[in-house]
């Protein structure tokens, strides 16, 4: 590893100039679980690196009725699995957050970091994309705010500018009836998923009114399953309707294929857990009707 200097901002501005100031020279670094591990490896070199764990505005989690949940870039995975506030009004996305990698990661990791790194083979991007989550960047003198599709581009590369800065996650508030994010291992031991599948079901008498359905960690970045949400609309909730989806999304999507998985494997196991997300998706709402 070559030696850089460490670099502690006070704020989201001063970490703008940084960054303007030495560009390629330099990386960000919050929870640093994967930046720490390419550094060693050699696949970073950078001269700076720009720590954000001073900037304490880019903690926290809270929730509005009309704007909906704000989740801090800084918030860490456990955070968000622990918090009484998502588990009660977003629980897909808590327990989402409690399967992310491994226990060090989610006690380490930041949920804006993991946007930032893009890594293909990951949970949050999908589940936050289903829930229809907006991503908050500032620069030199500037705010912007993304959808998730608009910030991932491709494999490990995002749309944030050179000085800018991830600070907030925003999630609308819940316009849905249940959702759910389901992550497929090769292996017991892995903690990569070779496929996840994430869906918002808005329901509308026995019928499907609304839906997002999201395929990740077997395409470059998450990709919504358009067909899928549009065969979904106006049906009932049934398992031959379930299996139909399941076949559509299948079909539509375009797996990759690498040393973990190739692209046939990948789509055989899209269509098996969209299959039975949907249909206890389905088992949900009819429980929660009748419970009412």
């Amino acid at each position: 590893m070559r030696e850089f200097e460490y670099l502690e901002p006070a704020s989201v501005q001063e970490a703008c100039h940084m960054l303007a100031d030495h560009q390629d020279d330099c990386r960000m670094i919050a929870g640093g679980t994967a930046l720490m591990l390419a550094m060693r490896q050699r696949m970073l070199s950078p001269a700076y690196l720009i720590s954000l764990g001073r900037l304490r505005n880019l903690k926290g989690i809270s929730y509005d009725p009309q704007a909906g949940l704000r989740v801090g870039a800084l918030s860490l995975h456990a955070d968000i699995a622990s918090s009484k506030l998502v588990r009660e009004r977003y629980p897909m996305l808590s327990d989402m957050a409690s399967h992310v990698a491994n226990p060090q990661v989610r006690n380490q990791g930041t949920i804006g970091g993991n946007l930032c790194y893009a890594d293909p083979a990951t949970d949050p991007p999908s589940c936050l994309m289903a829930l229809d989550a907006r991503i908050l960047l500032e620069g030199v003198g500037r705010q912007r705010e993304v959808t998730v599709e608009e910030f991932l581009v491709d494999y490990y590369t995002t749309a944030l500018e050179p000085d800018e800065v991830v600070t907030e996650i925003r999630i609308p508030p819940v316009e849905f009836s249940a959702g759910r994010h389901v992550r497929f291992l090769r292996t017991a031991a892995e903690h990569r998923p070779l496929v996840n599948v994430a869906i918002t079901i808005a329901k509308e008498g026995n019928l499907c009114r609304d839906s997002r359905v999201v395929v990740g960690a077997s395409t470059p970045v998450p990709t919504r399953g358009v067909r899928c949400e549009a065969f979904l609309e106006g049906k009932p909730f049934t398992a031959e309707v379930a299996a139909e989806a399941a076949d559509i999304l299948a079909s539509e999507i375009q797996p990759i294929s690498d040393m973990r998985g190739v692209g046939d494997y990948r789509r055989q196991m899209i269509n098996v857990i969209s299959r039975r997300s949907l249909e206890d998706l389905f088992q949900t709402l009819d429980v929660a009707e009748a419970a009412n």
